[in-house]
């Protein structure tokens, strides 16, 4: 993470100038969110060919499917590239990093946005042409490097920001899951103790600094408690579920994925409805439970599924969600027990009400407990 004294574009520039040309590649293909590409064209691009490196700018405004990620092998290899940088938003960086996968040369990436774990996971999650989830692609490697610039990520919208706290909250509770019932990790191993830990560091940060850190993205103003949950959404959180594993609240994630109403949800926001569920799930104390609702809230992220923007409810279509959370090769299977679809189906229409009990109940009178 860059010291956030450094925050002069110059500076930056620079550092991953100096990493591409001596220690990584001199030709790159970037791959761009949509958004971003006028003012990475004007820069990034300028100063590296300034730099005598080439560079490719491939923009980015679908899904990560494994159509996308062949067309840009192919454009890749006409233009013989040799680096890969990702730089935007979470199925940017996982289009990069799958990329980079596939031709076997590095990649860096660059978050624009605090909204995911995705920087520096082993990981791509890979989705369908519809937009319905897909599969996880388990990589051999972590990302060459990731940068990552306070002063940037404090400018991103706030709801981006949210996402992310709500992707890392679930880190503590599916570890949890994952090593009391030798669950299977991210790298296809065991839970470890350290894992659990620093997945345990991860929910503290966050219940430490969130009121804080919130108000900084508020006012766009960088403290010592928006640094830190900088370090547990986009580190502790990536490393905590890389190596402490993950269950229903992803699970629950990647089921919601099926209707259709919820496509513009973000990631992090349909992962922290999940961990309600799982919280019902696991018939949870009452005090942890308004922890994670304290964080929510704080956060301001959805507590029901009609705040994610389900306005019809459907029971069958709510019914395909608990079915697609629970087929295999999902996380699931690192719960308690094994659960039925109709145990999945109950959940999410008890977490749902649950949700909307708590959007009546202010902040004042929860009584948070989170005893780790």
């Amino acid at each position: 993470m860059t010291n956030r004294k450094k925050k002069d574009n110059k500076g930056h520039k620079n550092i991953y100038l100096v990493i591409i040309r001596n220690e990584i590649g001199n030709n790159c293909f970037i791959v761009c969110d949509e958004k971003l590409i006028d003012q990475v064209k004007e820069n990034t691009v300028k100063s590296l060919e300034n730099d005598n490196i080439k560079v490719h700018l491939e923009q980015f405004n679908s899904e990560c499917t494994k159509k996308r990620i062949e067309k840009m092998r192919s454009i890749k290899r006409s233009l013989g590239s040799n680096v890969v940088l990702g730089i935007g938003g979470g199925k940017t960086m996982d289009t990069a990093k799958a990329l980079a996968f596939y031709e076997n040369c590095p990649v860096i990436i660059i978050p624009t946005a605090a909204s995911t774990d995705a920087p520096c996971t082993a990981l791509s999650v890979l989705y369908t042409e519809n937009g319905e989830f897909d599969k996880y692609l388990s990589l051999p490697n972590n990302p060459d490097v990731v940068l990552v610039d306070p002063s940037v990520l404090v400018s991103a919208p706030e709801r981006l920001f949210s996402s992310g706290v709500g992707d890392a909250l679930a880190t503590y509770f599916e570890a949890r899951q994952c090593y009391n019932n030798f669950g299977t990790n991210l790298i296809n191993t065991k839970t470890t103790l350290i894992g659990f830990s620093l997945a345990k560091l991860c929910y503290k940060i966050i219940s430490d600094n969130i009121e804080i850190a919130m108000d900084s993205v508020k006012c766009k103003s960088i403290s010592p408690a928006f640094e830190n949950i900088l370090e547990a959404t986009i580190y502790l959180s990536g490393i905590g579920s890389e190596s402490g594993g993950i269950a229903c609240a992803h699970s629950i994630c990647n089921g919601l994925s099926v209707l259709d109403d919820l496509h513009h949800c973000l990631h992090g926001e349909k992962v922290g409805f999940g961990i309600l569920v799982q919280l019902v799930l696991e018939n949870s104390p009452v005090g942890e439970i308004e922890n994670v609702i304290r964080i929510m809230k704080l956060s301001n992220l959805p507590l029901t599924l009609e705040d994610l923007g389900y306005k019809n409810w459907n029971n069958k279509e709510i019914e395909k969600v608990a079915l697609t959370a629970n087929l295999p090769p999902d996380s699931m299977p690192n719960m308690s027990k094994k659960y039925e679809n109709d145990e999945i189906y109950q959940a999410i229409v008890t977490a749902n009400q649950l949700g909307k009990r708590y959007n009546q109940k202010s902040l004042k009178n929860l009584n948070p407990d989170f005893p780790l």
